[in-house]
C-alpha cells in the first residue's frame, strides 16, 4: 500500500488476512518477525481506544510467530531457554516465558502453549526465536524438531469478544480460562483458540493452521461481530501502556535481564533448574538490581510520539537523570500522559516527583507509578 510507508518486497511477509485488511482500510503498517503489523485504522489513536474498551475489534496479529518445539527433548529444550520452571505446565495451559542468554539478557518473552507432553508452540514478539532455538538444539544434539509451523494468530479482543465467540464457535467458548487453550471446528478444520491477547480487556485469540483459510476465518468473525459493533483494529498504544503491557525492543531489549523488567516472579534464580545464564541470574539476583520498570504519569497537554527515549530526571530538569521513557501516550481517561521507563532503584519508589524532557522541548512534571496504571 502507498499510505503504509513501506517499500514492499519478499522480505516483509503479507499475512493470511492481509487482504482483508487492505479492504478495511487499514492506514499503515509496522513490520514484527520480518510480517506485515496493521497499525491503525480508526481516525484517531483515541477513537481506537474508546472502541474497544466498549466493544469488540478484530486483530491480524499473525505477526506473533509460532516457533514450534517437538520430540523427546522438547521440555528440555524449552526449560533451558527460560528460568521460569515449566515442569508443572498443563496440556491446556499457557505460561508467560522470559527467554534468556548465557548472561541473563532478554532473547524475547512469548507465550508458551504446551500442546502435549512433547509438544511446544512458542507465540514470540519480535527477534530470531527460531534461529536460536535451532541453534541451542543443534549444538546440544537434542533429539527435537524446531521449525516454524503454518499458524497465524486472529485476535478477537474487548469485552464482548466472548460473546462473539460464543455465537461463533459455541457456548463452550466461555469455558476457556485466561491462559488457557481449547479447540474448535472451523469448516471442518480443527484449531486451537486461547483466551488471552495484547490488551487489559478480554479476548482471544484463534491460531489459525492453515493460511489458506485466512479469508473464510476473517469473515465468519467479521458476520458474527456485527451485531456487536465490531471493527477492525490493532494493539492500542494508550491501552497498552496504561495496561502495563511490555513490547519487545521498546521497553528491553538483550541488554536487560527480566528482573529489571519485572518479570522477577516468573523466574527462579535459585532452583535446581538447567537453563542457560543461570548462573549470571542468579549473581543479578544476589546483588540486587540497580533499576525496574516502572510507570510514569506526567503533564504538559498531550505529548508528541516518543520515537527516541526521553530523559527521566528526579525532581526537576536540573536533577540527575533516572530513567528514558521508551514509550508514552495521552491517557484521554486519565487526562494525563502515560509513560513507561526503567528507573534506577533510588527513585522507582510510586509517587516519586520526575520531570520528563520530551521531544518537544517541553519539562514535563510528573511521577513514578506502579503498573498497571489505575
Amino acid at each position: 500500500m502507498s499510505t503504509s510507508g513501506l517499500n514492499m518486497s519478499r522480505r516483509i511477509r503479507r499475512t493470511p488476512y492481509t487482504d482483508r485488511v487492505e479492504q478495511h482500510g487499514v492506514r499503515g503498517f509496522s513490520v514484527v518477525n520480518h510480517m506485515l503489523l496493521p497499525k491503525a485504522f480508526a481516525p484517531s489513536v483515541e477513537e481506537d481506544y474508546w472502541h474497544m474498551r466498549a466493544h469488540v475489534q478484530i486483530w491480524d496479529v499473525s505477526c506473533q510467530r509460532q516457533v514450534e518445539i517437538q520430540g523427546p527433548d522438547a521440555a528440555r529444550l524449552v526449560q533451558w531457554m527460560t528460568p521460569r520452571d515449566i515442569s508443572k505446565a498443563r496440556i491446556g495451559q499457557c505460561l508467560y516465558v522470559p527467554l534468556i542468554d548465557d548472561k541473563a539478557g532478554m532473547v524475547n518473552d512469548p507465550v508458551l502453549l504446551k500442546l502435549a507432553p512433547d509438544h511446544f508452540w512458542l507465540s514470540i514478539a519480535d527477534s530470531d526465536v527460531l534461529l536460536w532455538a535451532k541453534g541451542l538444539a543443534l549444538g546440544a544434539r537434542l533429539k527435537v524438531s524446531v521449525r516454524e509451523p503454518d499458524v497465524s494468530p486472529l485476535s478477537v479482543q474487548g469485552p464482548k469478544a466472548e460473546d462473539l465467540m460464543a455465537k461463533l464457535f459455541g457456548e463452550h467458548i466461555r469455558g476457556i480460562r485466561f491462559f488457557n487453550f481449547d479447540y474448535v471446528d472451523f469448516q471442518g478444520t480443527r484449531q486451537l483458540v486461547q483466551r488471552g491477547g495484547y490488551s487489559k480487556q478480554g479476548g482471544f485469540e484463534i491460531y489459525l493452521n492453515d493460511s489458506a483459510l485466512g479469508s473464510a476465518l476473517w469473515d465468519a468473525v467479521w458476520e458474527a461481530g456485527q451485531e456487536f459493533n465490531i471493527t477492525p483494529g490493532c494493539p492500542n498504544l494508550i491501552e497498552r501502556i496504561e495496561g502495563g503491557l511490555l513490547s519487545y525492543g521498546n521497553e528491553f531489549t538483550l541488554e536487560n535481564n527480566p528482573l529489571e523488567c519485572g518479570l522477577g516472579k516468573f523466574c527462579s534464580p535459585d532452583s535446581d533448574l538447567e537453563y542457560l545464564g543461570r548462573e549470571a541470574l542468579q549473581a543479578i539476583a544476589a546483588q540486587g538490581h540497580a533499576r525496574e520498570m516502572r510507570g510514569v504519569l506526567f503533564d504538559g497537554g498531550p505529548c508528541p510520539p516518543c520515537g527516541k527515549p526521553w530523559p527521566v530526571h528526579a525532581g526537576d530538569a536540573q536533577g540527575p537523570q533516572i530513567g528514558r521513557i521508551t514509550s508514552a501516550a495521552w491517557s484521554p481517561r486519565l487526562q494525563r500522559n502515560v509513560g513507561m521507563s526503567m528507573i534506577e532503584k533510588a527513585y522507582w519508589n510510586p509517587g516519586q516527583t520526575v520531570t520528563v524532557c520530551s521531544a518537544d522541548g517541553l519539562h514535563r512534571p510528573g511521577m513514578v507509578c506502579a503498573l498497571p496504571f489505575a
